[in-house]
Order: structure tokens, then sequence, then C-alpha cells
């Protein structure tokens, strides 16, 4: 389970939840700590560059968010991050600086590292997307089984019980996710990696590599 550990999926200093990784080895291991974190990382921000709206919402005062667009705390909108037209921020979210959170996107229970962008039809819930993680148009992450068993991460024939219910995708730095993929509850996708457009993804896929379907992962050509 070495491409699953923290310190091999995420640059942890292009993200202001960095305190929240310290001690864990694993990021699923933050989820159910996400919603708390914000709330005490919130009363610390710089009332110079970040304004508080409404109850547990920061928003930094360089950020963009479409009158449209609607917050509910705790979250953390950061600096020059931009929240399109009809964005649904659900709670528990910490969007990073410059990302983008696009139409109709809905967010919940999540850290997005700086310059992540899901700009259009996204669905992320119970998730961790690295720096410059990149969701195509329609791509979500499913963070419930359909058996509502608990949630476990398998890699080859490794397999790691997590306790968890909710679990969408943790997506590694530099991630591209293709068109209308789905994410399936415990994937884990490894830095620099593309996953093809109209992929059903639920297993750890290494770093470095392309997702053309289950059993086909071939190595990135650099």
């Amino acid at each position: 389970m070495e491409t699953c550990k923290i310190e091999n999926l995420y640059n942890l200093d292009e993200t202001i939840a960095k305190p929240l990784f310290e001690g864990a080895v694993y990021p699923w291991e933050l989820l159910p700590k996400i919603g708390a974190f914000i709330l005490e990382l919130g009363k610390t921000l710089s009332e110079e560059e970040y304004e508080k709206r409404g109850e547990d919402i920061w928003v930094a005062k360089s950020a963009s968010v479409a009158p449209t667009a609607y917050i509910h705390g705790p979250a953390i909108i950061g600096k020059n991050a931009e929240v399109r037209h009809c964005a649904f921020i659900r709670g528990n979210a910490l969007v990073g600086e410059g990302a983008v959170v696009g139409n109709s996107t809905e967010l919940k229970n999540v850290i997005l590292f700086n310059k992540v962008q899901v700009p259009h039809y996204n669905y992320v819930g119970d998730s961790i997307l690295g720096y410059k993680a990149h969701m195509g148009a329609g791509s979500i992450t499913s963070n419930v089984k359909s058996d509502k068993k608990l949630v476990i991460v398998k890699e080859g024939s490794d397999r790691m019980e997590t306790g968890l219910k909710k679990f969408g995708a943790m997506i590694g730095d530099e991630v591209e996710v293709g068109c209308g993929s789905i994410l399936n509850p415990g994937t884990v996708v490894g830095p620099h990696t593309n996953i093809y457009p109209l992929s059903s993804v639920r297993e750890v896929i290494p770093a470095h590599s392309i997702y053309k379907q289950r059993g086909e992962v071939a190595d990135k050509m650099e």
C-alpha cells in the first residue's frame, strides 16, 4: 500500500491544511476530521486576507464567488480561488488557492489542494484532491457502496479495511481524470496519472501511469 501513503500522493506545501496531515499515514484517516479542522483553522485566518460570510464560512478577499453559488459552512475558500455559477458547497470543504469550483459542481467533506480544478458538473464527496488535480466535465467521485458496506482499499491482492462507509477518492498531485469518469468508493490515484474518459475506476492506480480500463494500465511515457 505504498502508493496510498500521504507522502507518496501529495505535496503538503500546496495546502493550508498541512497541519491536518501530521501524524497520519493514509489520507482517508483525515476524512472524519475535516469539518472540525476547518472550524479551528478559520478562526486563525487573517482578517486582512479573509472575510467571514455567514456562519463558519471564510472567503479570501481575492477569491471570486458567483452570486448564484451556495456555500454552507464550515468552509474555507482560498486566495484567488474561483467558485462559479450554481456551484453547491455543502460543508466541510476547504478549497485551495487558485482552485476552480465550476458550474453545477457539488462539494461535500473535501480538501482541494491549491490549483485543483473541478470545473464542470462534478460531484466530489469525502475525497482529497492533490495539487493541480483536474476532473474532466461530468466526472464524479462515488462515495458510498451500493451495498452500503464499509469501504475497502484494494491494491492487487492487498486489501485494507478503512472503517468508513463514506469514502470517495484520494487523488494525487497533477492527476487528470477524463470526462464522464466514475471514481468508485475507495479509489486511490497516484500522482501524475491520467484516467481515460468514461472510465469506471475502483482500485489503486499507480503514479505516472495511464488508466485505460480495468486490467489495462500503462506506464506514462515522459
